[in-house]
């Protein structure tokens, strides 16, 4: 492995479909009201795909966007890291990215950290390409359909409410000088594994007619006031702890730190985090206007950022995610020339 070679983010895609539900959609259709669906889950407005919009279509407009510049036939590997909630049950997406996209060469397969699943997927692929001498371009490729999902009648999966549908893409490339990846570090609490589920489809409920009729194919909580007592006593916690961590893996501290771009999070604890790092809202990007689109949050964050000017030459930035289950993980980039 030679670790004075760089690994840096060449391309930036993201995809998001033009049907919205707005917030006071949202509040007509779960009966809470709308100052509080703006205010304390933070959302405007998120993006929603029509019924022939699939995760593949998204997936694939994004990473076409984010090679816009560049030659696919080029690309080594291909990672698809998004929802699970796919065009088919027991599907390879990754697959169908590679051959629409004409990455001819490159192999192709899934990481399911559920949102989480990108920063997983950028240590991965860096790890990976500093190890193999023929891995030198990568495209993560990251959708999510869940809204599909959600049930805004369910008042227990109402932390779910600000799901949102789009894609997004970053290609990687070996010895490029800009947009350089540094550390990663990544926390799971397995005692939150049951906490968040599709019940219905596995092998312990296979489809049928009974698990139509009870509505076991959307997004539930068994537990919700159980599930809140206890993340609330760890989830901010844990989320310093990854974005201290990858920071000072990657030789820098807090005080470091330029720009924020995390999931979808309640503006309570996204404030919290501004003030942890000392940074103000102009140091981060706020998805009012997506919700949160499974682990293609932070990629869209940067892609904002840049289209915007947050992003300064030398700043060094924290991409931070988390999924169910429960998986949290932040990633230090070095942005701009290195």
């Amino acid at each position: 492995m030679n670790n004075s070679e760089n690994i840096g983010i060449a391309g930036i895609g993201i995809y998001v479909p033009q049907g919205v539900h707005t917030s006071r959609y949202i509040a007509e259709k779960s009966g809470i009201p709308v100052e509080v669906i703006e205010e304390k889950f933070g959302i405007m407005q998120k993006h929603k795909a029509g019924p022939d919009e699939h995760p593949s279509d998204m997936a694939i407009a994004a990473a076409k966007q984010a090679l816009e510049d560049f030659d696919p036939a080029e690309i080594d590997m291909v990672i698809y890291c998004g929802s699970e909630y796919k065009d088919y049950y027991v599907w390879s997406l990754a697959a169908k990215i590679q051959h629409e996209i004409g990455a001819k060469k490159a192999f192709a397969f899934e990481v399911m950290a559920l949102c989480a699943s990108g920063i997983l997927s950028l240590k991965i692929a860096k790890d990976m390409m500093l190890r193999e001498k023929d891995i030198n371009n990568v495209l993560l490729v990251t959708a999510s359909k869940e809204l599909d999902l959600v049930d805004y009648t369910n008042e227990r999966s109402r932390f779910m409410f600000n799901f949102g549908d789009g894609a997004a893409a970053v290609l990687l490339k070996k010895n490029y000088k800009k947009n350089r990846v540094l550390e990663t570090c990544i926390i799971t609490d397995g005692s939150f594994s049951e906490d968040v589920m599709v019940i219905g489809g596995g092998s312990k409920f296979p489809p049928s007619y009974k698990t139509i009729d009870k509505k076991l194919h959307r997004l539930d909580v068994p537990d919700p006031k159980g599930m809140k007592e206890r993340l609330d006593k760890v989830s901010e916690t844990n989320f310093i702890k990854v974005i201290k961590t990858c920071v000072e893996k990657s030789g820098y501290t807090i005080q470091d730190v330029n720009f924020l771009a995390p999931i979808h999070m309640k503006k309570s604890i996204h404030s919290a985090l501004l003030k942890y790092l000392g940074l103000k809202e102009e140091n981060s990007f706020y998805l009012e206007n997506y919700g949160h689109v499974q682990s293609a949050d932070a990629i869209i964050i940067l892609k904002e950022a840049q289209n915007r000017n947050l992003l300064k030459n030398g700043d060094l930035v924290v991409m931070v995610g988390a999924g169910t289950g429960y998986t949290w993980g932040a990633t230090a980039l070095k942005w701009g020339e290195s």
